[in-house]
């Protein structure tokens, strides 16, 4: 009987040993952090950046821990005029506009 915060932990430890041992290319994680508190996304970020050294990641979530990880941020936005618009952000020249 794990949690939901658990579970998610268990399945990601899976994910992330595989990869240890034989890194794909490119890996996928949709909502992997989801159910983890900010404690554990923390850990979770720390383990990103370690796994994104031997793979190209592209991760799907709505976590702000894990999106501060991120090189570049992509996402949707809609606008008055109702029309969706693609949206994408660099850090290192976000950082570079804000000084």
């Amino acid at each position: 009987m794990l949690s939901g915060g658990e579970r998610a932990l268990t399945s990601i430890a899976l994910i992330f040993a595989m990869s240890q041992i034989n890194p794909p290319p490119f890996l996928v994680l949709d909502e992997t952090d989801a159910a983890l508190d900010e404690a554990n996304s923390r850990r979770y970020g720390d383990m990103l950046e370690n796994l994104a050294k031997h793979s190209q990641l592209i991760v799907v979530t709505h976590n702000r821990e894990t999106m501060s990880r991120a090189g570049v941020l992509y996402g949707v936005t809609m606008g008055s005029d109702a029309v969706s618009r693609l949206i994408s952000v660099k850090f290192e020249e976000a950082e570079a506009y804000a000084k």
